[in-house]
């Protein structure tokens, strides 16, 4: 099967443009011959750049309430237009993609960190929000829940999906690995050498191959009407996510290094022989796991603030 991280530039805070670089990125994989393909974390439509920079926990701070509004007018529906066209494109070319969204809450007030999966038959597999959005995140995004662990079957290969720093978390990889996954696809703002470790790691630990999708984001691609981005940004140039995707074997090798400041689809050929070889002497979750000792258990609903019936 062939692999592919779109590492690439969102249109920032614009849903609609957004959409077309994702239908314009999964054509070029579908040229490439690629059966599966990423984008980064929040890449439709662009990851809160403002937060760390700006002293996001001020109470009652009107810039950041204006930012806070500005990014969840931008935020996507799981069942909007966007994800639509999306998995039309999906649908015609045959290319799995997964896709992370800052997707709009029930509430209209509230917005997740969510890696979406689209299956070119079966649609939208899974929208996972991310279980704890990391450090200064939380001003921003919701808590999710276990609703979109998932592993899902594309080829011959068993897939899951994580977005960010809960790829460092042993519980949500363990829940990925019960369910056998063989491919696991991680999300990434950009990575300033966050995947360079984990990626290893995760395909080390977990016997399976890893992607590795970050996208790129430059101080230019920041459109001048976004609130807090003069103060944020301080004049900065070029780019502050400067991409880092990767792919790495079962056995924690490079298939391909992190790629830092180009624009392109990382890619790779990889083999399910090579999965199978290297759990003949561990498996996380099968013969190296001790079920009778410790007992997990997932809860996999969809959490809602209320439940309605007629």
């Amino acid at each position: 099967m062939k692999i592919a991280a779109a590492q690439t530039t969102p249109v920032w805070g614009d849903p609609e443009a957004t959409t077309e670089v994702v239908l314009d990125w999964i054509g070029r994989a579908a040229d490439q011959d690629v059966d599966l393909v990423a984008f980064g974390e929040t890449f439709l439509a662009g990851y809160p750049f403002w937060l760390s920079r700006t002293g996001a926990t001020a109470w009652d701070d009107a810039g950041q309430k204006t930012a806070y509004a500005h990014y969840l007018a931008a935020a996507v529906g799981v069942d909007g237009p966007e994800i639509g066209k999306i998995a039309s494109r999906v649908a015609e070319t045959g290319v799995f993609t997964y896709v992370g969204i800052t997707e709009r809450g029930e509430s209209e007030g509230t917005v997740f960190a969510t890696f979406v999966g689209i299956d070119p038959t079966l649609g939208v597999v899974s929208a996972h929000r991310k279980l704890t959005p990391t450090y200064d995140e939380r001003m921003v995004w919701g808590a999710g829940d276990g609703h979109g662990l998932r592993v899902h079957q594309v080829g011959e290969f068993k897939v899951s999906g994580l977005n960010c720093w809960e790829n460092w978390v042993p519980g949500i990889r363990h829940v990925l690995y019960a369910q056998g996954t063989q491919l696991h696809v991680a999300g990434w703002p950009g990575s300033q050498g966050l995947t360079d470790d984990i990626s290893r790691f995760i395909a080390r630990e977990g016997r399976c191959y890893v992607l590795s999708a970050a996208q790129m984001l430059s101080a230019e691609a920041i459109p001048d009407d976004a609130p807090l981005r003069q103060e944020a940004l301080r004049g900065e140039t070029g780019f502050f996510y400067p991409g880092g995707s990767a792919i790495a074997s079962p056995d924690g090798s490079w298939l391909v290094e992190p790629v830092y400041g180009v624009e392109s689809l990382v890619m790779a050929e990889i083999d399910l022989d090579v999965v199978r070889g290297e759990r003949e002497n561990f498996d996380p979750a099968g013969h190296y796991f001790r079920p009778d000792v410790i007992d997990v258990r997932v809860d996999r609903s969809r959490h809602q603030a209320a439940r309605f019936t007629e």
